[in-house]
């Protein structure tokens, strides 16, 4: 269990009022040691009991056998014994709104969901959508995510401040923040699928976004918080806003995410109405390169693959998300071949009711070997796709992904002593394949946000009673 080995005095005065920092400036530091270490660094070193030593919110040392037992400023040495110590875990593809509407058209692929999801969808608030933040949020922190990303494209008109909503909840939580600004311009009289009244006006999306950017975008190494542009995908928005928003964003300095070959269906419209395939029209709308990921990328071709690898487009897979909707497997052993970058992503829980990221470390690896074989993608590989890959795929390879010294201190300690795990040797291959393991303490930024198993930052009961409270407020409005 992780104890304080000397609880901190809060009358001391070598105590600062600020995380992981003395009141003389300098850092205090957590140590965490007699644990398996996975690193995830560039040569994918191991431990089999190490130790890592995280000074204010930064990783100072990561080295095998215990801490050196004279380190100063030390007020925390865990014992992790029985425990593996891995980078935290980075989602790359989330729509939190969708928390309150789980479990719904359970049959349907993706666009017969949307077709039923849409009407209720365009029916949020403000009040919701913090709701379902802070379900979407507890959930992946209580597994293992310490930093999180959402894309938010559904904006009904009169429905309050939503990303700044998610924004507010995920500082409550203290997850590290990656939310995409998303938009759709073409509702059901411009042949979309989306109620008009929850869509934008092309330069009421652009002006909103780049609004959104400017108020929260924090590109800073330690930064909690960078906004990116994302609008929807291909059939849910026009030519003139996707190229219009990697124009701004690149403007901006942030990032690009959209949705891309998710279904047969998609490229069947992108040929029918651009006279492309997605990956070309992609292209020709600045859509591919280093500072752009889409999620799912089922249904691509040698040459798109190529054109991703040639162009440092990264991918977002939700392989949970991907069997749920019947879209397909994407090709992730061929991408990783390629040397595309690839993370894992949750997806809107209405379309993964579980919301953990940690399972899709399970799931991608059994559904690539069933296409694939057994060989097709191995333990290690998974956890690199959740942790360095997404880190990679959100431009954050420099400061999160792996434990090595200087990076931001976001790292979880998963106990594999239990009944689920104990007869496990390879504690790498018991995280991956075994049943969900405990979670001893996750740190974000050198701070705790799990102790135990449990939330620190908020009361988990209150946010399932006020989640639940939103859905049904969402049913009933809906069915009006």
């Amino acid at each position: 269990m992780a104890v304080p080995e000397a609880p901190a005095d809060p009358a001391d005065p070598a105590r600062d009022p600020r995380p992981g920092v003395g009141r003389t400036g300098a850092p205090v530091r957590t140590v965490i040691e007699n644990c398996a270490v996975a690193t995830v660094d560039a040569q994918d070193t191991e431990y089999a009991s190490g130790h890592v030593v995280v000074a204010g919110n930064r990783i100072e040392s990561v080295g095998p056998g215990p801490a050196p037992a004279d380190l100063p400023g030390v007020v925390r040495r865990v014992d992790g014994t029985g425990h593996l110590l891995t980078p935290g875990l980075v989602n790359t593809h989330h729509h939190f709104y969708q928390w309150l509407t789980r479990g719904l058209a359970q049959d349907a692929g993706l666009f017969d969901w949307l077709v039923a999801l849409y009407p209720i969808w365009g029916r949020i608030d403000e009040p919701m959508v913090y709701e379902a933040a802070r379900g979407s949020l507890a959930m992946m922190a209580r597994g293992g995510v310490t930093t999180a990303m959402d894309h938010h494209y559904v904006f009904p008109r009169g429905a309050g401040d939503l990303l700044g909503a998610e924004i507010r909840a995920a500082r409550e939580l203290g997850v590290r923040f990656h939310p995409t600004r998303g938009s759709m311009d073409l509702g059901e009289e411009q042949g979309g699928l989306p109620p008009d009244f929850a869509v934008e006006t092309t330069e009421a999306a652009l002006t909103a976004t780049e609004s959104a950017i400017d108020a929260h975008h924090d590109p800073s190494f330690d930064s909690m918080l960078r906004v990116g542009v994302a609008p929807c995908s291909p059939f849910s928005v026009s030519t003139e806003l996707l190229r219009d928003a990697a124009t701004l964003a690149r403007r901006k300095g942030v990032r690009l995410h959209t949705h891309g070959s998710e279904t047969v269906q998609e490229e069947q419209f992108c040929k029918e109405t651009f006279g492309m395939a997605p990956t070309e029209y992609f292209e020709s709308t600045g859509w591919l390169g280093d500072d752009v990921w889409m999620a799912h990328c089922v249904h691509l071709g040698d040459a798109d693959i190529a054109a991703f690898a040639r162009t440092g487009t990264g991918v977002a897979h939700c392989p949970s998300s991907n069997a749920r909707l019947a879209a397909g497997t994407a090709r992730v052993p061929d991408l990783l071949r390629a040397g595309v970058p690839v993370g894992l992503g949750v997806d809107g829980t209405a379309s993964n009711e579980s919301g953990e990221l940690h399972t899709e470390l399970r799931t991608a690896l059994l559904v690539h070997r069933i296409a694939g074989g057994p060989d097709a993608l191995g333990a290690r590989q998974a956890l690199r796709m959740g942790t360095y890959g997404g880190a990679q795929v959100l431009g954050r390879g420099a400061e999160i992904g792996s434990l090595e010294p200087g990076k931001l201190a976001d790292l979880v300690l998963w106990r594999l002593d239990g009944i689920g795990h104990s007869t496990i040797a390879d504690p790498v291959a018991a995280l991956v394949l075994g049943a969900p393991a405990p979670i001893t303490l996750s740190l974000v930024n050198g701070v705790p946000v799990v102790e135990d198993g449990r939330l620190t930052t908020a009361d988990e009961e209150a946010i399932a009673r006020a989640a639940g409270e939103q859905a049904r407020r969402l049913a009933r409005i809906a069915a009006a």
